[in-house]
């Protein structure tokens, strides 16, 4: 895929994460993270899905966000009460998953940050111009860091190579293991 595409060439995935980081900026800070952030630096492999990391917020703002969803044409998998969605997922540090209404895919996970971890992506998330999408992401080390250091997948290890190649300028190694560093105090067991 030529990243360098003009903008009006863009794929049915970056229309569908522009819209959805478009509601979701309304209300607050977002990121978005793991493989996507690959695949829209010029990775050629699929995905289904975009996973979006939100700031905490109180129910209230939640429910605006979730209205506008739905009248953007979007249905969240689980329910369509922005109260039961928040209660029963969001707090309890589980994803909502929203998709446009009548199909399954491309589909949205979205889900609080739910440590330090994240919100210092979200602290430090930065827009890619490479991609050629307005929307924010988590950092390229960040997501280096975790592909390397918790998921490990062969996929996440292309991934992470991918993103080393494609930013080798600009990548910061010491940013890299602080980043790993946290991931060992917070998510490893």
């Amino acid at each position: 895929m030529n990243r360098h595409q003009p903008v009006d060439d863009k794929t049915l995935l970056d229309k569908f994460v522009e819209e959805a980081a478009g509601i979701v900026s309304k209300y607050c800070k977002y990121a978005v993270v793991s493989g996507f952030v690959a695949i829209a630096s010029g990775r050629s492999r699929g995905t289904e899905d975009i996973d979006m990391i939100i700031e905490r917020v109180p129910k209230e703002v939640f429910r605006r966000m979730h209205a506008d969803f739905e009248k953007a044409g979007f249905e969240a998998l689980q329910s369509a009460s922005a109260d039961k969605l928040y209660d029963m997922y969001l707090r309890q540090k589980t994803s909502i998953r929203y998709v446009k209404e009548g199909t399954y895919v491309p589909e949205l996970e979205l889900m609080f940050a739910k440590d330090r971890l994240d919100d210092d992506q979200l602290e430090n998330r930065v827009k890619l111009p490479l991609t050629g999408l307005d929307v924010y992401f988590s950092s390229v080390e960040t997501n280096i860091a975790f592909k390397e250091e918790m998921l490990k997948s062969d996929k996440d290890m292309e991934d992470a190579r991918h993103l080393r190649m494609v930013y080798s300028d600009d990548i910061d190694e010491d940013e890299i293991n602080r980043i790993k560093g946290l991931i060992k105090a917070l998510r490893k067991t």
